[in-house]
């Protein structure tokens, strides 16, 4: 998931925009059409998803290491309130009732991410094997299919052993490609003879942005110009490692497919008539998913990127580039290294071209010469930089059938936050915005995009980074204030089930009853959840007040009883 901080660092505006539905990039051919009515493809896979840290908890339970966001939430002022994902959900404990909820929901698959420190506490497979940790994701991929729940395993969804960021500078440092390929291959030995969709990273770009340029995110470092870019080095050969891995060891044995999950944003120009804005919106694109994407598909960055910072480089005095480069060996190795595409996409923004001279430093930001823009009159229920924009996803999708030759593509994420003091289990918004996000997929599908399955973000209601639990994304509503973190179901989990048995949007008469119903379902559940203070205090009373009395009594009768001998002899 994108969070907050590009907004703040992009000097992202407000503009008042009416774009007209023809002013559509030539090369997506796509418009804003009315709403399409229609059903996906047989065998489309429906899912929700989740990542360790976020959900787990039990971060120092039954042997598991400290990662990174382990050692970064422990610092006071890092995260909103000093929320830490410590206890988050619970997930480590309630896996079983969570996959039940899962086949209530008649889900095909689950998305979840394994966490390297508990499999391997140091991050090194020479050091130790925690088989506690090895059991627990036995369990959750033995009991997904024993429901007929696919899962799909997500290899590093950015809880790095916080032992490899104090030894080694973690993904600065070129020497994580073969820990991370040593921590991929005993997941492949281990699980690879049920598990058939592997994720090596997820959002690389906010693992090198926010982790090593502007250290919002764990480790927290702010290596201006250079950072992120070194990471994302890194992250690249590790994926291209440990797909070479998987299709020379595991391949013809487990017969399954390694992919990666990259996150996009749409980026639309702001004035389509202008050449400099269709140009810094595609550059928006290229500098964002393109980062990533290029290289594996094609084998070297996108050619904007080595342009801009070659240039912005050389204007700041610099010898070489600060985009580093690949060798024609590395090229060769990594392109074509991607058996499907993930896909994680929440929102859409306006762009327009900005000119930053040399002297204002070296930044990601900086070298990409352009500005974000919204229109205030998209919806924004929660997260303050995701707005709800249907049409971008559609346009996205298109993008990459064009760029990278139609590839394979399960959208990864896809999801709204909501951001209240009050508990709003009705959440009109939620279904609104999967309506029409998930309906500007099918329309996708029917230009001919690839589009093989869709994940929901997410599943619960969990520890938001940097936000942490001032947001929520998930269809179950968690109450975080009860040591047993109960789950609610609000309307979006009746809404979302009627699109998944349904396979899409059969008839208009048919789908506009769908939101009155869910939001029947939804008065039930707020009445269980507004009794739930109530069963919290009672929690407190018996767990802690209970206690107290009880042996206060019996120190007084203790006391009393000495009193009564003494009086006697």
């Amino acid at each position: 998931m994108r969070p907050r901080g590009i907004l703040r660092l992009c000097h992202v505006l407000v503009l008042v925009l009416c774009v007209s539905a023809s002013e559509d990039f030539d090369w997506t051919k796509n418009d804003r059409s009315s709403f399409y009515y229609g059903t996906f493809p047989t065998g489309f896979s429906w899912g929700v998803g989740s990542s360790a840290y976020q959900t787990e908890g039990a971060w120092n339970i039954d042997g598991k290491g400290m990662s990174i966001w382990d050692q970064f939430s422990h610092k006071k002022g890092k995260i909103h309130l000093n929320d830490t994902g410590d206890a988050s959900c619970e997930g480590y404990y309630k896996f079983k009732d969570d996959i039940a909820l899962m086949k209530d929901m008649k889900l095909n698959h689950y998305r979840f991410s394994i966490s390297w420190p508990r499999i391997l506490p140091n991050g090194l497979k020479s050091d130790y094997i925690n088989e506690k940790g090895i059991k627990y994701y036995d369990e959750l991929i033995s009991m997904l299919l024993e429901n007929k729940i696919t899962p799909i395993v997500t290899l590093y969804h950015w809880d790095l052993p916080q032992n490899l960021e104090e030894r080694y500078g973690g993904w600065q440092n070129s020497s994580m490609v073969n820990y991370f390929n040593d921590f991929a291959n005993l997941c492949f030995e281990r699980f690879g003879n049920r598990v058939k969709y592997w994720i090596t990273f997820n959002n690389p770009w906010s693992i090198a942005v926010e982790g090593y340029e502007t250290g919002e995110h764990a480790p927290g470092l702010k290596l201006k110009g250079t950072g992120a870019y070194k990471a994302a080095h890194n992250l690249i050969k590790a994926h291209a490692k440990v797909w070479h891995t998987y299709d020379t060891q595991w391949r013809s044995k487990q017969k399954g497919l390694v992919g990666i999950s990259l996150s996009g944003d749409w980026g639309e120009p702001v004035d389509i008539s202008n050449q400099r804005d269709i140009e810094a919106a595609e550059r928006y694109i290229q500098f964002y998913m393109g980062w990533f994407a290029t290289p594996i598909f094609n084998g070297d960055y996108p050619q904007v990127m080595k342009d801009y910072v070659g240039t912005k480089s050389a204007q700041q005095g610099l010898g070489t580039s600060r985009l580093p480069v690949f060798s024609p060996q590395e090229k060769s190795y990594i392109k074509g290294t991607c058996d499907f595409l993930g896909i994680g996409h929440f929102t859409t923004r306006y762009i327009t071209q900005k000119n930053y001279p040399s002297g204002r430093g070296n930044s990601y930001f900086i070298d990409r010469d352009l500005a974000e823009l919204v229109d205030p009159r998209w919806p924004d229920p929660g997260s303050e930089w995701l707005y709800s924009v249907p049409w971008g996803f559609r346009r996205l999708l298109n993008f990459v059938k064009t760029q990278y030759g139609n590839p394979m593509i399960y959208v990864t994420e896809n999801g709204v936050s909501e951001k209240m003091r009050c508990t709003e289990l009705c959440d009109d918004w939620r279904m609104l915005y999967f309506k029409d996000y998930i309906n500007e997929m099918l329309k996708a599908i029917k230009d001919g995009v690839n589009v093989k399955g869709y994940t929901a973000w997410s599943l619960l209601d969990k520890f938001e980074w940097d936000e942490g639990y001032s947001e929520r994304f998930g269809l179950y509503y968690v109450d975080f204030r009860s040591k047993n973190k109960p789950r609610y179901p609000k309307a979006s989990v009746q809404y979302y089930k009627r699109i998944i048995s349904s396979n899409g949007f059969p008839n208009q008469r048919e789908v506009e009853s769908w939101k009155r119903k869910a939001t029947e379902t939804c008065s039930s559940s707020n009445q269980l959840l507004a009794a739930d203070p109530l069963i919290s205090h009672m929690e407190m009373v018996t767990e802690i007040v209970v206690p107290t009395v009880c042996t206060l009594c019996i120190l007084l009768s203790a006391v009393f009883l000495m009193f009564l001998l003494r009086g006697r002899f």
